[in-house]
C-alpha cells in the first residue's frame, strides 16, 4: 500500500519540482539515451553488489530531486542535488572534487521514466569531463518506486 502511494505521488511531485524550479538555473538538457549502453548497471546487479559484504562499495550519488530522495533512497547513497540545475552540477563537482578518478561511483535518479529524465545525463556528461572512468548509471526504466522499491530491493527515508 506505502509502495502504491509513493508510486503515485513520484510523478505528481516531479511535475510540482519543474514548475516550481526558475527556468534560468537549468543546465543543458540531453537525454538518458546518450548515455552508453555500457555504463548502465542494472538495479538487481546494484543491490547484489551492496548486499555483497566481500566486494567494495561504489559511492553511491543520488542526482534528482530533494523531496524524493527525503522519501525513499538507496541506502548509503548521498544526495548531491539534481543535475538538470547548475547549482546540482556544482554539488556534485564538490563532491568529487578530492577523489581519486579511480574511485567507482554509480549515480541515480528515479524521478520519472528513463527516457524523461533531466539530471541523469548531465551528470554522468559531468563526471566524465572531470575525469572519472568507472561511472556507472543506475538504469531506472519507469521510476524508483516501480524499479527498486516493487523488487524489494532496500529504502532509507529522511536526509
Amino acid at each position: 500500500m506505502k509502495h502504491d502511494v509513493l508510486k503515485a505521488l513520484l510523478p505528481v511531485a516531479f511535475a510540482f519540482i519543474l514548475l516550481t524550479q526558475p527556468g534560468p538555473a537549468l543546465a543543458q538538457h540531453k537525454p538518458a539515451a546518450s548515455i552508453p549502453s555500457a555504463a548502465l548497471i542494472q538495479p538487481a546487479d546494484l543491490a547484489a553488489d551492496l548486499k555483497n559484504a566481500s566486494k567494495p562499495k561504489p559511492l553511491v550519488l543520488h542526482v534528482g530531486f530533494h523531496i524524493l530522495y527525503t522519501q525513499a533512497h538507496i541506502p548509503g547513497s548521498e544526495f548531491v542535488g539534481p543535475a538538470s540545475e547548475e547549482s546540482g552540477l556544482q554539488l556534485l563537482r564538490n563532491r568529487v572534487a578530492k577523489l581519486p578518478k579511480s574511485t567507482a561511483i554509480v549515480i541515480y535518479c528515479g524521478c520519472c521514466p528513463w527516457s524523461d529524465c533531466p539530471n541523469i545525463a548531465a551528470a554522468y556528461d559531468a563526471l566524465h569531463a572531470l575525469g572519472f572512468k568507472q561511472v556507472k548509471v543506475l538504469y531506472i526504466a519507469d521510476n524508483l518506486g516501480t524499479d527498486w522499491i516493487d523488487h524489494g530491493y532496500p529504502i532509507a527515508k529522511g536526509g
